[in-house]
């Protein structure tokens, strides 16, 4: 190889490196805070979390917020509404419009861009010891699900929460 194309694809190879590294730092880490022996939940995430745990295999459907047919967004709101806490309606205004939090607890929203348009296109409510309870899509119905997983990972925004 000449010595000019060797120095032109170490370059590349170096910008590819760099780059790799800038998008590994611009990712969020998806961080939960389970609770400790003996600290227990506020009422209000202890009727989130129960809300959701009933709502468990639910049928999905798009625009669905009654105990009949949810989705992620819908979900979020019969959970946090039965805790009396308002939340806007789509998931990207609810991260949007709620207070961030650097690591979710039980009752805490969990946000991702799961259509890749750079926006909150799905939310599930973390559940503790590393789940969420979230509806997933059509043909499918409200379940829990590991927030550990790569899927997760990697479309994961932000966490944020209106409980207290």
């Amino acid at each position: 190889m000449p010595p000019t194309a060797a120095r032109s694809s170490l370059r590349l190879l170096g910008l590819a490196l760099l780059l790799l590294l800038v998008a590994g730092c611009a990712s969020r880490d998806l961080a939960t805070r389970d609770l400790a022996p003996g600290e227990g939940l506020t009422i209000e995430r202890a009727l989130i979390l129960s809300a959701a745990e009933r709502s468990l295999g639910t049928p999905y459907r798009f625009g669905g917020n009654t105990p009949d047919a949810l989705d992620c967004s819908g979900l979020v709101a019969l959970a946090y509404r039965t805790a009396g806490i308002a939340v806007p309606r789509t998931a990207d205004d609810q991260f949007r419009a709620l207070p961030s939090v650097d690591r979710a607890r039980p009752g805490d929203l969990l946000f991702f861009d799961t259509a890749g348009r750079g926006k909150a296109s799905h939310v599930g409510i973390y559940r503790g010891d590393g789940q969420m309870i979230h509806a997933p899509g059509r043909g499918r119905r409200v379940e829990t699900a590991p927030v550990e997983i790569a899927y997760w990972q990697e479309r994961f925004l932000g966490a944020a929460s209106a409980a207290p």
